[in-house]
């Protein structure tokens, strides 16, 4: 039977609070065995806490902008609004309606995310792919949208999703996969009602309209890699943009270089070289038969049998003197 206590093992214990001879709060935490609280409110997973994922937006966004404007043929500029972690159900009262939404995986990473956008960025979109007039608000924005405009919308989703791998690229390899396309909240079940989403919404503008696009990714998504996040991975790679690399490079190749042949040594004293006269021979430490040295800036680099090409003297590469070097 459970220990009940007298009335006086009561009052002597009272009397011993009391005088201070005996303190609850060393008694119940000696009982409990030293464990320590853990507030759930407070906690680095309730908040969302997600640290260096905002690098990963920013390199899409620089992809993005430059595959979106190739695709609508059109100025086109992103930016992060905010990014804010959500319990899934919060999340989706916060969408409008209609909204179409994609439905992805990030593959090898476990659950499914979602990249969600209102009627405004549709309609843009679809004014521009289809060659309208470039004035959506005057369309009923209210109205669903048709299978035909989901199937566009689909395309361009994909396209996202490619830039969005080579944005992820640096910190962990991934496949994004479009599961499918969705235009009602309330059949999109990504995650059970009260788990967490860390949201990213993302201001698109295309010339004069402006919509948003939000990525919705589950916390249990990211928590595999948050360590690696949390260490700080460089992201050198996804800091290049691809037009400035793909400039770089072509003025490179057209960058003029030296290339000298060395023919061979002499060795002379001064008062030999004073005496030389026109039809002089001096004699070289190379064979007729041997390879000639070929510098390239000053750095040896081939060995090549001399020749003559169309008049001109030449030099024919035989082999390389550096292995790292490629014909």
């Amino acid at each position: 039977m459970e220990k009940i206590l007298s009335k006086e093992e009561i009052e002597a214990l009272l009397s011993a609070v009391a005088d201070g001879s005996i303190d609850p709060d060393k008694e119940l935490a000696r009982e409990r065995g030293g464990v320590s609280n853990y507030d759930l409110f407070n906690s680095a997973a309730n908040k969302g806490l997600v640290p260096n994922l905002d690098i990963v937006y920013d390199s899409f966004i620089r992809y993005h902008r430059v595959s979106m404007s190739n695709q609508l043929r059109k100025i086109v500029e992103i930016r992060k609004v905010a990014a804010r972690p959500y319990k899934f159900d919060d999340f989706l009262m916060t969408l409008p309606s209609p909204v179409c939404m994609g439905i992805y995986k990030i593959e090898p990473l476990k659950g499914a995310s979602m990249l969600a956008m209102d009627n405004n960025l549709v309609f843009a979109i679809l004014e521009s792919v289809l060659g309208g007039t470039g004035t959506p608000h005057l369309l009923d924005s209210s109205r669903m949208f048709t299978s035909i405009e989901l199937r566009i919308m689909q395309k361009m989703v994909k396209a996202a999703l490619l830039d969005m791998e080579k944005a992820w690229a640096p910190l962990h390899p991934t496949k994004m996969s479009l599961l499918r396309m969705d235009i009602n909240p309330r059949l999109v079940n990504i995650v059970p009602p009260e788990y967490q989403v860390i949201t990213m919404e993302l201001e698109i503008q295309i010339e004069n309209i402006t919509g948003s696009m939000v990525f919705a990714v589950p916390y249990m998504t990211i928590e595999p890699i948050r360590e690696k996040l949390k260490n700080g991975v460089q992201f050198d790679m996804a800091g290049v943009d691809p037009k400035w690399s793909q400039r770089l490079s072509a003025e490179l190749v057209e960058a003029p270089l030296e290339v000298t042949v060395e023919m061979g040594h002499a060795a002379i004293t001064l008062q030999e070289l004073l005496r030389l006269e026109p039809g002089d021979t001096i004699m070289l430490d190379k064979d007729i038969r041997s390879d000639l040295l070929v510098k390239v800036g000053g750095v040896s680099k081939f060995l090549g049998a001399p020749g003559v090409q169309r008049g001109n003297k030449a030099v024919q590469i035989t082999r390389c003197t550096n292995r790292e070097v490629e014909l």
